[in-house]
């Protein structure tokens, strides 16, 4: 049977099916690198899903190669002409070697951001001078992927030169109308292969969430097509799950703040953002060694909490969600996407109406992921970068100015600012590629994972920080919050779990000992920092919040997004949310490396936090498709 389908079969399709053969063996093999070197985020994989990621690789290839199938399944007479040959070798190598490119690319980049690569890469790429200044420290670090990407060209190139009608064994006679009819049954095929069968909406990225768990996701689908699905996609649709009155009754961020009149009148505000200072290396929320004395000391001086939550994974997410309370609940980041000019109603913007001055401090070089212009439009009347500290004697030559300078650096600047103020200051040395000075490598704890090293030279440089602010005049009347931006590429199972892979340290700290000095065991996200503090300082106004200030009757919850699926956390318990069903439910207070799903014994409860969930996402959807994020 099979060597009479082998003569009936034109040679055309032959090559076609053999060159489309090793491709899917080569984006397999990418897939099991991408595997290994993340290992610690992919603890709990079946069969199935690894038969799943060759699905959507199909469905790739129908997408990127439609141009190559087409020349490649012309009449062989037709095949013989240069021209047509040349296009067959651009349509096929162009396209081919992109996809292995993305895909080994993101083998690094996955563990920094938990997700393949969508259209924002563009914007990252283009936002400022960052990619430019990475790259030998990537090429450093991850030449085996280059590696592997050399070899699979080679191999590729042979394969292809072997795999030509001119080179194949021919087993049977080819004319032109079986040729003809090969041509009109194969190319629609691809194409619906391509569209993801025959479903009535084409297969998109969020559909890997119906073969494998949400985690898994990223090991299902391929870059390429996470990159391809994202370009010209609006960022977000409305949904309709509630009325409007509904709707306000389930959720509603306009707010107004309650002063609480427990720090006095036109009390400072300094927030500092810590790159990358995850739970998982902070000692005073492991039992393990400490990175972070200096932070960990400080948590014992302040008001902390228990379950603090990042709301997102990247840098370019962190500002967004801290200063103004906008978290990203799509795929683009806020900053880059069609919604990043809306009005919203930031911390800054609000304080500056009060009579504060406001500035906002990232060492790096100007441009860097668009903090300086985002700063603009959030109301920061100044921003501060490696250009304003002018001394590229302490550039890093990566990123911008050491933290062990920029940091004392600016404490002295907030004296010349007009009191009160409200400042923010980004750190930036605890970011890949974790550099550390030289007279600094053998003071600092190196550990399991490359960052450890830079943590601590980052806890170091905190602690000049505020060595130097002791010292100031305006210490002791400003409140300090400290938070991580996002948690880091992780070295261990359990802090690659949903449950905690958002955790983070949130502090506010008061050196006049007003605040209480305790941990709270409580959930506290990122976007409860802006209505907390405009209730701490005492601002009484109405505002636009997907947040809570812990002092309203509001609950403590807390939700983040990535790869289209939904994680909110509530009480003990965090829901898994995807393709507009419930998926998973989890006790996030118990730390373990195979979490039980509890959603068979406490479905009710599930679908109370769910009401919840679908009600933020609709007023998210909709508010800023609309550009209604402030109150009039």
């Amino acid at each position: 049977m099979l060597k009479r389908l082998r003569h009936a079969l034109p040679i055309t399709l032959k090559s076609l099916l053999l060159r489309i053969a090793i491709l899917l063996l080569l984006m397999t093999v990418t897939r099991i690198v991408f595997y290994f070197f993340n290992l610690d985020s992919f603890a709990h994989v079946r069969f199935t899903d690894w038969l799943a990621g060759i699905w959507f690789d199909l469905s790739t290839v129908g997408l990127v190669l439609m141009p190559f199938i087409v020349f490649s399944l012309l009449p062989e007479k037709w095949q013989q002409n240069w021209i047509v040959r040349a296009l067959q070798a651009l349509t096929f190598f162009i396209p081919t070697l992109l996809i292995v490119a993305l895909n080994l690319m993101d083998t690094a980049y996955y563990n920094f951001t938990l997700k393949r690569s969508t259209a924002d890469l563009f914007v990252i790429v283009s936002a400022g001078n960052d990619v430019g200044q990475l790259l030998g420290s990537f090429i450093s670090d991850y030449w085996m992927l280059i590696l592997i990407f050399i070899i699979g060209t080679w191999l590729l190139i042979r394969f292809y030169k072997r795999t030509s009608i001119r080179k194949l064994k021919r087993t049977g006679q080819s004319t032109l109308r079986k040729e003809l009819i090969v041509f009109f049954i194969v190319v629609p095929l691809f194409f619906l292969a391509g569209r993801g069968g025959f479903g009535l909406r084409p297969i998109s990225s969020i559909d890997a969430t119906l073969y494998t768990q949400p985690e898994n996701s990223a090991l299902v689908l391929n870059s390429a097509f996470t990159l391809l699905k994202s370009i010209g996609k609006d960022d977000l649709t409305e949904q309709h799950y509630y009325t409007e009155k509904e709707l306000d009754k389930l959720f509603n961020p306009r707010r107004t703040s309650h002063p609480q009149h427990i720090l006095p009148d036109g009390t400072n505000v300094m927030i500092i953002m810590l790159e990358s200072f995850g739970n998982e290396w902070v000692g005073q929320f492991n039992n393990s060694v400490s990175y972070t004395p200096f932070l960990d000391s400080l948590l014992t001086q302040s008001w902390y909490f228990e379950y603090g939550i990042s709301n997102g994974k990247k840098s370019i997410e962190a500002v967004p969600t801290i200063s103004a309370s906008m978290p990203t609940l799509m795929d683009n980041p806020y900053i880059s996407s069609a919604y990043c000019n809306n009005q919203v109603q930031s911390l800054p913007n609000i304080l500056t109406k009060h009579g504060y001055s406001t500035a906002f401090y990232h060492g790096a070089t100007n441009g860097s992921m668009r903090f300086n212009s985002f700063a603009s439009q959030l109301g920061y009347q100044e921003y501060v970068g490696r250009f304003e500290y002018n001394n590229d004697k302490h550039f890093d030559k990566t990123w911008g100015i050491l933290d062990e300078y920029f940091n004392p650096w600016t404490a002295r600047q907030l004296t010349g600012m007009k009191a009160p103020f409200m400042a923010n200051l980004f750190t930036l040395s605890s970011h890949h590629p974790y550099f550390v000075p030289e007279e600094w490598r053998s003071v600092v704890k190196k550990g399991p994972h490359p960052i450890c090293k830079s943590i601590h030279y980052g806890d170091i440089s905190l602690r000049k920080f505020f060595e130097q602010a002791a010292k100031e005049p305006w210490f002791q009347k400003t409140l300090f919050v400290i938070v991580a931006d996002h948690t880091p590429s992780s070295n261990s199972e359990i802090y690659n779990q949903r449950t905690e892979m958002y955790r983070i340290p949130i502090a506010f700290y008061d050196p006049s000992g007003k605040l209480p000095r305790k941990r709270e065991k409580a959930i506290f996200q990122q976007i409860d920092i802006m209505p907390t503090v405009l209730d701490l300082v005492n601002i009484k106004t109405d505002y636009y919040s997907f947040g809570n200030s812990y002092f309203s009757k509001e609950p403590r919850e807390a939700v983040t997004y990535l790869e289209g699926s939904y994680y909110y956390f509530r009480d003990n318990l965090l829901l898994v949310y995807s393709n507009d069903k419930m998926v998973g439910l989890f006790d996030f207070t118990i730390r373990t490396k195979n979490p039980k799903d509890l959603l068979p014994a406490k479905k009710s409860e599930a679908e109370k936090m769910a009401r919840r969930l679908k009600a933020i996402i609709q007023r998210y959807n909709h508010d800023l498709i609309h550009n209604q994020t402030v109150v009039r």
